[in-house]
């Protein structure tokens, strides 16, 4: 496969022979694949995933007599955090910690989508071919059978999974973990990310599908002058609740297979729901590891294309974090929204990738390496 998908196959191997060099011994180098598509509870399932990762955890002090450092990236870090919730499962309460200790010195994160990425929304709704020689739509068609394509969903960081017998009186769900969100999540403008994550151009007529669920009534009814789109706005946590794809349930074929598979590995799973913040580990040594200052995705603009799905959608702009932080359309116009400080890796907001800076409160140290071009 490496053929085709090039750097897509050969993730880690710059970081291993640069180890080697620096003079780590390769044997000590065990890497834990898993298979992406699948979500947290399926990679269990499936293949026991993380009840072989705990005995590889465990291998590995018997041998090498000292706890391992863990180097996770992207997906990767959702994967050690599933990890680490299933942990608590099957280690009694009282050892939990002594686990941890005994097993882990420290946690490097490399490019985490902490908070979610953008980009999940794209290839949820629109396609991301990665640069394969493959269609947009072609490519929805093949993420959107992957489990996991959710589990990048971004999210707010004001919303916190509560008590499982609580409904979701917050976000208007009828079933599933509650989530309640804090007073800045309606205090505050696009939950806490830079600006809204879609809008979407609803044909009129077709928008009181999504109110109903929502129970909301609506008696605007279309007068026949003129069929102007309702343009809708979603917030994080309107896309990760499902909000956004009830509201599109009748311009989206698609919409269905999406809430099932969000509801059943996300958010009814019985472990956590994932599309929530991360706490801090209980890891005695964090790491967090991302590049900045690279133009990055953060929120797009779809509209009805006419065609059948997968090709239903059509982007009509996006909007982008730049050097500094500044919010730009794909025009190059400037956009109002809550900018950060700086830009994201690319792929994933700043915004995300720096959430692990909450972990530490002030004491957190901040190291900028400088990246030259070879």
């Amino acid at each position: 496969p490496g053929y085709i998908t090039g750097p897509l196959s050969s993730v880690w191997r710059d970081w291993v022979h640069w180890s080697v060099e620096f003079g780590i011994d390769a044997n000590n180098i065990w890497a834990v694949p898993y298979d992406w598509r699948l979500p947290g509870s399926v990679l269990e399932e499936r293949d026991l995933y993380f009840h072989r990762l705990k005995l590889t955890f465990e291998t590995a002090l018997k041998l090498r007599r000292g706890p391992a450092l863990v180097f996770a990236h992207s997906m990767g870090n959702n994967v050690f955090r599933y990890f680490l919730e299933w942990l608590k499962l099957e280690i009694a309460p009282k050892l939990y910690q002594q686990w941890i200790d005994d097993h882990i010195y420290a946690y490097i994160s490399v490019g985490s989508p902490f908070l979610g990425a953008a980009e999940a929304l794209k290839a949820t709704l629109s396609g991301i071919t990665f640069g394969l020689p493959i269609l947009e739509g072609t490519s929805r068609l093949m993420c959107n059978t992957f489990g996991s394509s959710l589990w990048m969903l971004p999210f707010s960081s004001n919303c916190h999974a509560i008590g499982k017998g609580w409904r979701k009186l917050v976000t208007g769900l009828k079933d599933g973990v509650a989530v309640c969100c804090d007073e800045t999540e309606y205090s505050s403008k696009f939950s806490g990310w830079p600006v809204d994550l879609a809008k979407v151009d609803i044909p009129k007529g077709s928008e009181n599908a999504g109110a109903s669920f929502l129970g909301v009534s609506d008696d605007t009814k279309d007068t026949g002058e003129c069929s102007i789109p309702v343009q809708r706005s979603f917030s994080a946590r309107q896309i990760a609740d499902g909000t956004l794809f009830q509201e599109i349930g009748d311009l989206d074929t698609d919409s269905k297979r999406v809430l099932y598979q969000l509801h059943k590995f996300y958010l009814n799973n019985p472990l956590f729901n994932a599309l929530t913040p991360w706490d801090r580990p209980p890891i005695k040594n964090i790491f967090c590891v991302y590049g900045v200052n690279l133009r990055t995705e953060v929120g797009y603009h779809f509209a009805p294309s006419g065609k059948p799905y997968p090709n239903n959608w059509i982007i009509m702009d996006i909007i982008y974090e730049t050097e500094g932080g500044n919010l730009q359309s794909r025009s190059g116009a400037s956009v109002d929204g809550n900018p950060s400080t700086t830009s994201g890796d690319s792929t994933i907001p700043y915004h995300s990738l720096s959430w692990c800076k909450t972990w530490l409160g002030p004491r957190v140290n901040v190291t900028r390496a400088p990246q030259f071009d070879p």
